[in-house]
């Protein structure tokens, strides 16, 4: 039970991952990072419908999440994505996975293991004594 409450302690602190990953914008970023490796915001918004600011926001996002970080390269800011925080999240769901599959396993093997018990049927005669009584 510790460990099932641990996991969930760490999928709730990781709640703002899933809040980033979870907007369609901020996903296709991270693929592309994830894709193209480390890029400048003049690359992320080459083809992108939104603007370099909106780029830029989003990247903030996810930046706070943890999901990517930036450093500068001259006069760009170049943006990467954190594998290991995304690696830890993964973690913590294979975890729950894993728990839902020993619940799911523990409720097949008693479902199995039960044997079927007999229905007591009231007698035709007690149903119209319990309507006489009325």
């Amino acid at each position: 039970m510790a460990a099932s409450r641990s996991a969930v302690a760490g999928l709730v602190g990781d709640a703002h991952v899933f809040a980033a990953l979870g907007d369609p914008t901020r996903l296709r970023i991270v693929i592309r990072l994830c894709d193209g490796g480390p890029a400048s915001i003049v690359r992320l918004t080459d083809g992108a419908k939104v603007s370099r600011q909106a780029i830029t926001k989003h990247l903030r996002a996810l930046e706070r999440a943890g999901l990517v970080r930036s450093g500068r390269a001259g006069r760009e800011r170049i943006w990467e994505l954190q594998g290991n925080r995304l690696a830890a999240v993964r973690r913590r769901l294979d975890q729950i996975s894993d728990q839902w599959d020993a619940a799911l396993e523990r409720l097949r093997a008693l479902v199995e293991d039960e044997k079927p018990t007999r229905i007591s049927r009231p007698s035709p005669g007690s149903a119209r004594a319990a309507r006489a009584r009325r």
